[in-house]
């Protein structure tokens, strides 16, 4: 009962998540904009499957020639996935429950973070906002933008170990008893690692969120910085920074080949054209209310998907703000970070309106975001924040009062009904279909239509299949000079028995990637390739044919980071059982 009792907050949003979860519950599954996501996660098992670590190739994906696609897209949600298929999952489960973790990341990481704030009262109406954001239903019921969301749902809990780090070194100060001061460097690592694996998650994935987050983090961890006193200063504050670079360090082996390698796809298409920037501004109208669709973003103030923020969100977080101004002089709250929230909201929504172009139009790199309208990500985070401030204020005011307690509790629950009733409904797909498992992993499902759907990681001239009988149904096959006597095709590996009647050119059916080798009878041999696959010189009579996927230099150096940011963590552990 006391257990209850303590966490009874956290119980109730875990409760009245069912709503954001439920249709992951049905037996079939629905129609999605990234319709690929069953895919991708059997593609990923596969290839762990096979033994590659980290993955970075599909086999299936490609019109069955193979891309890197987890070289370049964010793939720690189909970690996750493939994780659930190894338990023993199908890949259509594995992806609802992937699914459904990122969905719960947000309510659990929202409700930390601003339990330290705001309190459980403040930090309940938080969770709840940042669960039943619009945009939140945008991305997982009508988008299917998995990385994105789950991104979404590690974004509190990289904020609450920076603010845990800043709270706790300001316990430093005057601390005269080595067991305490012991028990505090052990505390302010736990937050440091929490900090460093949470930014490295969403780094791994979502890039795009990533790179939107991280200007806003390095600017709150500096207001956190400023905040403290001058003596406070002497205790351990670059903790703070240390687990940003330690983050970024560990989300190495991910980041640091995607932009050297680049070149050897098409990924640069998607940059402009129906993806350019310009045509996908919110109109300021759209922010307070626009239409529910399962369409698309188009020119204009009329879309196919709704880019509101909430009506909740917003009444609640203007209202959290004037009664925090109002009492500012009566509590004591760190003002600093209700600034930093209401400029980073205020800011961030500029960047979804056509007014903000002229910065779109200097910073170049932002064109990868291709919407604007994606920073409705980092708003609904802010403005959900916000929103949980009015109940900090009425905790002030009510908890003394014992007759009023009842009242407020009723005044709690009607608000988290008024979030439920505006938005809850929100969270569903437009229909359900009737695929099963198999149809969503079969062979002309990955190698065909999910394929054309994303086949943006093909090498740049590469000649895509006309149609699905063209979809080459082997790697190697037969040719009048060489003949395959035995083939085995795995993610990493390739390897055949040949014959060839004279010293022959063979054709692989592979798309070029650094990385492949090519091994005749346990030697290495020169291969050439162009935009139909590989093409190596077979000499005449029977060989072994090995064709290897070996990680690249700079995919090595990028693991080296991993290790290094990995090892930072684990010797700070060491060091502070050592002390102790």
């Amino acid at each position: 009962m006391e257990f209850v009792k303590k966490n009874i907050f956290i119980i109730l949003l875990l409760i009245l998540s069912y709503w954001s979860l439920k249709p992951l519950f049905h037996s079939n599954f629905f129609p999605i904009h990234d319709d690929i996501q069953v895919a991708r996660v059997f593609e990923m098992h596969k290839a762990l499957d096979d033994g590659m670590f980290p993955v970075r190739w599909s086999q299936g994906l490609g019109y069955n020639f193979g891309y890197p696609i987890f070289n370049f897209y964010a793939p720690l949600a189909y970690y996750l996935g493939a994780l659930v298929m190894i338990l023993g999952l199908d890949a259509l489960s594995a992806t609802k429950v992937m699914m459904g973790v990122g969905i719960l990341l947000a309510l659990v990481g929202m409700y930390l973070f601003a339990k330290e704030i705001w309190g459980r009262r403040g930090a309940f109406i938080s969770a709840l906002l940042y669960l039943y954001a619009p945009y939140h239903a945008v991305d997982i019921y009508v988008r299917g933008d998995v990385a994105e969301f789950f991104a979404y749902g590690f974004i509190p809990f990289v904020f609450l170990g920076i603010y845990k780090i800043y709270k706790t070194t300001k316990e430093y100060v005057d601390v005269k008893n080595k067991n305490k001061i012991s028990a505090l460097k052990k505390k302010i690592w736990n937050w440091v690692i929490l900090a460093s694996l949470s930014f490295a998650a969403v780094i791994l994935s979502h890039n795009l969120s990533a790179m939107m987050v991280t200007p806003f983090l390095l600017i709150f961890s500096f207001c956190l910085y400023i905040s403290l006193r001058r003596k406070e200063k002497l205790y351990n504050p670059y903790f703070i920074f240390l687990s940003l670079i330690v983050g970024i360090l560990i989300a190495g082996f991910y980041w640091v080949p995607v932009f050297p390698m680049m070149q050897y796809t098409d990924v640069l298409s998607v940059v402009g054209g129906g993806s350019y920037y310009g045509d996908h501004f919110v109109c300021i109208g759209q922010l307070w209310d626009s239409p529910w669709g399962f369409g698309g973003s188009a020119p204009g103030c009329i879309d196919g998907i709704s880019l509101k923020i909430g009506k909740p969100h917003l009444l609640l977080g203007l209202t959290s703000l004037i009664m925090l101004s109002f009492f500012r002089k009566k509590l004591k709250y760190n003002k600093k970070v209700v600034w930093f929230f209401t400029f980073s909201f205020v800011f961030s929504i500029f960047l979804t309106i056509e007014q903000s172009k002229f910065i779109w139009d200097i910073l170049s790199p932002m064109a990868f975001f291709q919407f604007p309208w994606r920073f409705l990500l980092v708003a609904t985070f802010f403005i959900s924040f916000l929103g949980g401030g009015l109940f900090y204020v009425l905790d002030m005011i009510i908890s003394n009062n014992k007759r009023l307690n009842p009242f407020y509790t009723l005044f709690l629950l009607t608000i988290a009904c008024a979030i439920l009733f505006y938005n809850a409904k929100l969270f569903n797909p437009q229909i359900f279909n009737t695929k099963t498992v198999e149809d969503y992993t079969s062979f002309d499902e990955v190698s065909w239509r999910v394929s054309k759907l994303s086949d943006e990681y093909m090498p740049p001239d590469f000649f895509r299949p006309l149609g699905i009988r063209v979809v080459p149904k082997n790697k190697i096959m037969n040719t009048m000079q060489v003949k395959i006597l035995e083939q085995i095709e795995k993610t990493n590996h390739l390897f055949a028995v040949v014959e060839a009647s004279s010293e022959s050119k063979l054709t692989v059916n592979l798309a070029y990637f650094p990385g492949w080798h090519v091994y005749i009878d346990g030697r290495q041999e020169w291969f050439s390739y162009f935009n139909q696959g590989l093409i190596i010189n077979i000499p005449e009579g029977r060989h072994d044919l090995d064709i290897v996927y070996q990680q690249t230099p700079v995919q090595i150096m990028g693991n080296i980071l991993t290790i290094t940011g990995s090892l930072i963590l684990l010797i700070g552990i060491i060091k502070l059982k050592k002390d102790k």
